[in-house]
């Protein structure tokens, strides 16, 4: 970056502000903090309660004064990374709503327990004056104290948020009841008490049932290793993790975790990698593999090079994704959010009109009552007018709290991102949950999504009166003195079956047509037929055979061995042991499987004929990627999935509707998908699809659910049949409700079919 770009890139500031637990919240937080003249943009993350606003010129004081306006506490202001603070500002808030939840529960229950006698059997002396200094403190203070600034903050700067709602249903009960000492009327001082406690427990509850829904990343913040040993100037130290640079040398003993990513460059031993796939069973690490920070390592002793560090890690993009994902807005939420931003005042209206109705035509009205005490044990219908009126305006101020409206959507991402983190599904945003699961169509690159990526040996043939182990030893003989990639599979292939590999002399490479050499006095000959023919050896023998393999896709050779031709060996790039199963579930799911690759038709249709795939495009360029997804669109609509790993797939990626990368791929392959696959099992497609249903499943309850509830509780506490004690329970239980619908998506069966995605 040039010295002018850096002066003029916008600086960024992070805010952690507990209490804003719901979209309703975050959204009056982004008005208040847009409203400053010089904010280039704000994004809210719910679930880690953290503000992340860029400005040139807006000093953090000023931000945080802004979302204060707002009603809202901020814990703490960062320029940095805010994960640990994310983590320890969660657990004071935790801490803090338990606190307020016992101060204003323990006069409350004192207040409960002398009301009931004093109103059925014999009246307490002085009952008033005690109730209403018991109830000042849980009303007036601590908890109050915080509800009541958050709501004057928040009308003050022209905006509504859920504190306003009870306020206005704390305060008035309250002083309407202090009339008792110079009028007999009704005391609401209890009422006033018990609404403001329920909101502490409501609010403590949330907190509580939140910190459950997020503990998936919560798990990851933990999991890194908080110490290395590495050798220094040919000394063993240990150091934290932060210290490590790129290019030290880690020394992991059995059962230590991998403190950063790296290269394996001595030992051998099994890693326990569930953390970042989802799979219980530990992989072979020999020198040359990748390792990642925070993995087990279970036996060997190994060496490993640091190759990423901090934030660069394997581990910390793990942790980005799913704050990505945690902290996007699906786009059905869009019109939930219009709407709720003009609830709060609609509820202050609706309550106000109950009110003056109540109190205007209380006789008029009464016979609702009479009719609601035949079934509702806690309707009076012998209370004075005024008295109707204040219970009718209260209950619906505190039964329509919008918090399980601001919960729906965010508490469903919360659980659904972090289910996919534990099983290495990783979706980058909201938008992506949505539009998963209305694919039709998935597009799988062949290299290294459907196949290993690296040829393997598949088959070898010998000619009669020959043995296949024997073919095999000549032909690794000869091709180990080769460094073309598929010599490199014959001579794994006969390595991994025991065969002693010879020493080669006379090594040649033919162009175009293979490669020679002499072989304990023996010239063998490994290529094509033009080049067995021009040394006058015959083939025909084995040309049904060669022509077999080439229609399996697979790249064959001839060896011969001085005068004759004593066999083939067959190389090709494997299909993944999960490739054809996880093309069936694809199936099964009622997708359309299409195959791109640059490979030429044969060999494309003999992988296409294995795995169970519904359309080849074959012979198609890089560049050619994006147009066949764009054709396939024009075809099938917006419902196109592309998976790929390489490079060359980063631009088909985009362009898809949902970009799918697999993990092990390239990084701006990974940075270009809305969805990343961190083991690469091409069955991990179908998972993240059966998580998306799941998800939006979820979420759309959680969306029906808290509007019925709020459409149906209006009207009931409207027509004063709702007592504001009993409407504020109500109201905490739909919150915990929605939080509760959204914590059951854990048992989600997604790595089984679309029904077990069901819950």
């Amino acid at each position: 970056m040039n010295e002018a770009a850096r002066i003029n890139a916008p600086v960024t500031t992070t805010l952690i502000v507990p209490g804003m637990g719901s979209d309703h919240c975050a959204g009056l937080v982004s008005e208040s903090i847009r409203r400053l003249p010089g904010v280039d943009s704000v994004q809210t993350n719910i679930a880690a309660h953290r503000v992340t606003v860029a400005s040139q010129s807006v000093p953090p004081e000023s931000i945080r004064r802004a979302v204060e306006r707002a009603g809202y506490e901020v814990d703490s202001v960062d320029t940095g990374s805010t994960s640990d603070s994310e983590l320890q500002s969660e657990e004071r808030y935790f801490k803090q709503a338990e606190k307020r939840l016992w101060i204003a529960g323990v006069p409350t229950t004192i207040i409960m327990l002398i009301m009931a006698p004093h109103m059925f059997w014999q009246p307490i002396p002085g009952y008033l004056a005690i109730v209403a200094i018991l109830a000042f403190p849980v009303v007036f203070l601590f908890g109050g104290w915080a509800t009541h600034k958050s709501a004057w903050r928040s009308l003050t700067n022209r905006t509504a948020n859920m504190d306003v709602l009870i306020s206005i249903g704390s305060l008035p009960p309250y002083f309407i009841g202090l009339v008792g000492f110079i009028y007999p009327m009704t005391s609401f001082i209890e009422m006033a008490a018990t609404i403001m406690t329920f909101h502490m427990l409501g609010r403590y509850l949330e907190t509580k049932a939140k910190g459950r829904a997020s503990q998936a990343i919560k798990r990851l913040l933990k999991m890194g290793a908080k110490t290395a040993r590495v050798e220094r100037d040919g000394e063993e130290l240990e150091i934290a993790v932060a210290d490590l640079t790129v290019g030290d040398v880690m020394i992991v003993r059995p059962g230590d975790k991998i403190p950063t990513d790296g290269e394996v460059i001595e030992g051998v031993s099994h890693v326990d990698e569930s953390i970042a796939t989802g799979e219980s069973v530990p992989v072979e690490k020999t020198v040359g593999a990748t390792v990642l920070g925070a993995t087990v390592n279970k036996e060997g002793r190994l060496k490993v090079r640091a190759q990423r560090v901090g934030s660069d890690t394997f581990l910390s993009q793990v942790i980005r994704l799913v704050e990505q994902a945690q902290g996007s807005k699906v786009p059905i939420q869009e019109f939930a959010d219009r709407v709720t931003g003009r609830f709060v005042p609609a509820v202050i209206v609706i309550a106000l009109a109950s009110f003056f109705s109540w109190l205007l035509l209380g006789d008029v009205l009464r016979p609702i009552l009479f009719w609601g005490a035949s079934f509702l044990p806690w309707v009076d219908p012998t209370v004075s007018t005024p008295v109707a009126a204040i219970l009718a305006g209260v209950a619906v101020l505190v039964i329509a709290c919008p918090c399980a409206l601001g919960l729906a959507t965010p508490t469903a991402l919360m659980v659904g991102s972090g289910l996919g983190a534990e099983r290495g599904v990783l979706i980058r945003s909201g938008e992506a949950i949505q539009t998963l699961k209305d694919i039709k169509v998935v597009v799988l690159d062949k290299t290294g999504t459907i196949t290993r990526g690296q040829p393997i040996l598949t088959e070898v043939v010998a000619a009669a009166g020959q043995e296949e182990d024997w073919v095999l030893q000549l032909a690794a003989a000869v091709e180990n003195a080769s460094e073309h990639p598929l010599a490199k599979a014959v001579v794994d292939g006969a390595r991994n079956k025991g065969l002693p590999v010879a020493e080669v002399t006379e090594f040649r490479s033919v162009t175009a047509r293979g490669v020679e050499g002499i072989v304990d006095g023996r010239k063998i000959l490994i290529g094509n037929r033009r080049l067995l023919s021009e040394s006058g050896i015959a083939v025909e023998a084995l040309d049904e055979a060669l022509d077999l393999l080439e229609s399996k896709g697979r790249t064959a050779v001839l060896i011969a061995e001085d005068d004759r031709a004593i066999g083939i060996v067959a190389v090709a790039d494997a299909v993944k042991p999960d490739s054809k199963s996880a093309i069936a579930a694809m199936h099964s799911l009622g997708l359309h499987v299409v195959m791109i690759t640059g490979d030429n038709e044969r060999a494309a249709k003999a992988v296409a004929a294995e795995v169970g795939l519904d359309q080849v495009m074959a012979g198609i360029l890089p560049e050619g990627k994006v147009d066949a997804v764009r054709e396939l669109q024009r075809i099938y609509g917006q419902h196109v999935a592309m998976v790929g790993d390489g490079i060359n797939d980063a631009p088909a990626l985009k362009q898809a509707n949902v970009g799918i990368a697999i993990g092990a791929g390239a990084d701006v392959a990974i940075e270009a998908a809305e969805v990343t696959l961190v083991s690469g099992e091409l069955s991990k497609v179908v998972e993240a699809i059966n998580l998306s249903r799941a998800t939006f499943r979820k979420i759309v309850q959680n969306l029906f659910w808290a509007w019925a509830y709020n459409l149906a509780a209006i009207p009931v506490a409207a027509l004063g049949l709702l007592h504001p004690m009993i409407g504020v329970v109500a109201m905490t239980a739909s919150s915990l409700s929605v939080i509760g619908n959204s914590i059951l998506l854990k048992r989600a069966k997604i790595g089984e079919d679309q029904r077990g995605a069901q819950s």
